[in-house]
């Protein structure tokens, strides 16, 4: 009995160190935790807080509040629960991109000020998460946690894809938990269990189930490929970035079925 609580102890505090650092949800902090290996349970994270916001959003319904004020409350409370780690990401990776000399994009991106383009991308996100989700009217609680989950496994997909171009930094000690595949296909096989849920609920619903497949991990792929493809590289600030844009851009395809 001993060995098997032995056995737990690791994994549960390496989810508690996770959600700690990817979240401002309230756990005990627990002296000795390890941070190194949090992007390893990134996708994890997703659902919990994916959960959480679906809690919340089921509530708010059964209060009686129109979809339209519960989605804005919902996405309020997603930029909360990630204590804007992503959202402030995204934000600095638009002002470097916007910088017309490559070899300043990095030095403007760590300027904790924010610029305009910073300030468009993040009302850019705000709206089309609100925009998406208010379309979107069965199983919200799923398609929530499938968003988060796609978007913190894109953020797995660039780690382990892309070159880090600092040499410390937050994102660094991502890049030594992620160096695999291996490391990468744990989240992919929770998610698609996660979408293809949906199928089993209603089976009316399997064109939405393979939708969230295919576009969740498309679009997971192909927003960490682009920011390399303009940065030759990732950073923290860009593995936030990817989170936000995943997310953002899942949602709204989903609306179209």
């Amino acid at each position: 009995m001993t060995n098997f609580f032995q056995w737990c102890k690791t994994p549960l505090y390496n989810l508690i160190a996770s959600v700690i650092f990817y979240s401002i949800i309230p756990l005990p902090y627990i002296n000795g935790l390890d941070f190194r290996g949090v992007a390893r349970l990134a996708p994890l994270v997703g659902l919990v807080i994916g959960g959480t916001l679906g809690i919340f959003d089921a509530g708010m319904n059964y209060l009686g509040l129109s979809v339209l004020t519960r989605t804005a409350l919902v996405v309020c409370a997603w930029i909360a629960l990630t204590g804007g780690l992503h959202l402030d990401g995204a934000m600095d990776t638009s002002d470097g991109l916007a910088v017309g000399n490559p070899e300043r994009r990095l030095e403007v991106m760590a300027d904790s000020a924010t610029g305009a383009f910073g300030a468009m991308a993040a009302i850019a996100i705000v709206l089309l998460k609100t925009a998406a989700l208010t379309e979107i009217e069965a199983h919200r609680w799923l398609i929530l946690m499938a968003a988060c989950g796609w978007g913190r496994w894109g953020q797995q997909l660039a780690i382990w894809r892309y070159p880090y171009l600092k040499p410390t930094g937050k994102g660094a000690f991502h890049k030594e938990a992620i160096c695999s595949y291996k490391d990468v296909i744990p989240g992919l096989l929770l998610l698609l269990s996660v979408s293809g849920l949906l199928w089993l609920i209603d089976s009316q619903h399997v064109l939405l189930a393979l939708t969230m497949i295919f576009a969740g991990s498309a679009i997971a792929f192909f927003t960490g490929a682009w920011f390399n493809h303009k940065l030759g590289g990732h950073t923290g600030d860009t593995y936030g970035a990817v989170v936000e844009w995943t997310e953002a851009l899942f949602l709204c395809v989903l609306t179209g079925f």
